[in-house]
C-alpha cells in the first residue's frame, strides 16, 4: 500500500514538473504576442519612416543645390558665348579688312607690274628733270633703282610675290620669313615699305604683337609718304591694345581718325573705339 502511494506521489510530481516546464516554454511566445511587443514594432516602423523622410529631405536639398549650380553655370555659359561672339565678329572684321587690302594690293601689282624696278610713285609723278620736287624719302631711294639689273628686278618681284602668296595662304611663318629676307636683300626697292607692312601683319596674325609694333613703327618712321601709313597706324593701335597698352592704343586709333578721316582705316578705328567705349561703360 505504501509502495503504491509512493508511486502515485512520484507520478504526481512528474506531472507537476512537466506542467511547469510547459508553462516556462510558452512564456516567451506569450510575451512576443503581448501589447508591449507590438508597441516596439510600431516604434521601429516609425523610426524607419523618419529615416526615409530624412533621406528624402537630404535628396531634395541636394537637388536644389544642383539646380542652383546649373543656373550659375548657365549664366557663365551665356557670358562666354557672348564673349566668343564678340571675338568672332572682331576676327571677321579684321579678316575682311585684311582681305580687302590684299585684294587692292594684288590689283595694283597686276596693273603696275614694274614699280619694283623704278622710283616710288611720288617720284614718278614728277617731270623727268624735277627730282628736287619729290619728297625726301622717295628721292633718297631713287639712286639705288638704276643699279638693279633686269635679273635683280625680276628676283625682287619674285621674292615679294612668294612672301605675299604665303601670307594670302595663311602661312604666316613663311610669309614673315619671306618679307624679312626681301627687306634684307632689297632695302631700297619701291615695295620695301609694303614689305614692312605685311611683315607686321604676319607677326600680328601670330599674336607676336611686340615684333609687329616694331615693323609698323619702322614703316611709319622711315616711309611716312607710303600709302600703307594709315593701315600701319591702325594696326599699330590694334597691337597696342592687344598688349594691354589701352591708353596708347586709343590715342593711336584716334590719330588715324583725325589724320586720315576718309580712309577705310579711319572707319575701322572708329568701330574699334566704339566697342572700347561700350566695354568701358559697362
Amino acid at each position: 500500500m505504501v509502495v503504491r502511494l509512493a508511486h502515485r506521489f512520484t507520478a504526481n510530481l512528474s506531472m507537476a514538473g512537466a506542467l511547469a516546464s510547459a508553462m516556462l516554454f510558452m512564456a516567451p511566445v506569450h510575451a512576443q504576442n503581448s501589447p508591449m511587443s507590438l508597441a516596439d514594432r510600431v516604434a521601429r516602423l516609425e523610426q524607419q519612416q523618419q529615416n526615409q523622410d530624412q533621406n528624402k529631405l537630404n535628396q531634395l536639398n541636394q537637388l536644389q543645390q544642383m539646380q542652383q549650380t546649373m543656373q550659375q553655370m548657365q549664366g557663365q555659359i551665356e557670358e562666354l558665348q557672348h564673349q566668343v561672339q564678340q571675338l568672332q565678329d572682331q576676327s571677321k572684321a579684321q579678316y575682311a579688312d585684311l582681305d580687302s587690302r590684299v585684294g587692292r594690293l594684288e590689283k595694283q601689282g597686276s596693273a603696275n607690274p614694274a614699280p619694283s624696278s623704278s622710283a616710288p610713285p611720288a617720284a614718278n609723278a614728277s617731270a623727268p628733270g624735277s627730282a628736287a620736287s619729290a619728297a625726301a624719302p622717295p628721292a633718297a631711294a631713287a639712286p639705288a633703282a638704276p643699279a638693279q639689273s633686269p635679273a635683280q628686278k625680276a628676283a625682287a618681284q619674285n621674292a615679294y610675290n612668294a612672301a605675299f602668296k604665303s601670307l594670302r595662304a595663311g602661312d604666316y611663318v613663311s610669309s614673315s620669313r619671306g618679307f624679312r629676307e626681301f627687306i634684307q636683300k632689297y632695302p631700297n626697292d619701291a615695295l620695301t615699305p609694303n614689305a614692312f607692312y605685311w611683315l607686321g601683319e604676319s607677326y600680328y596674325a601670330t599674336t607676336n604683337y611686340q615684333v609687329a609694333v616694331e615693323a609698323f613703327k619702322h614703316l611709319l618712321n622711315q616711309y611716312p609718304q607710303s600709302e600703307k601709313v594709315p593701315d600701319a597706324t591702325l594696326k599699330l593701335g590694334y597691337s597696342q591694345l592687344e598688349m594691354k597698352q589701352t591708353d596708347a592704343g586709343v590715342a593711336t586709333l584716334k590719330s588715324v581718325v583725325s589724320k586720315y578721316p576718309n580712309s577705310n582705316a579711319a572707319k575701322l578705328a572708329q568701330e574699334r573705339l566704339r566697342r572700347i567705349s561700350q566695354q568701358t561703360a559697362r
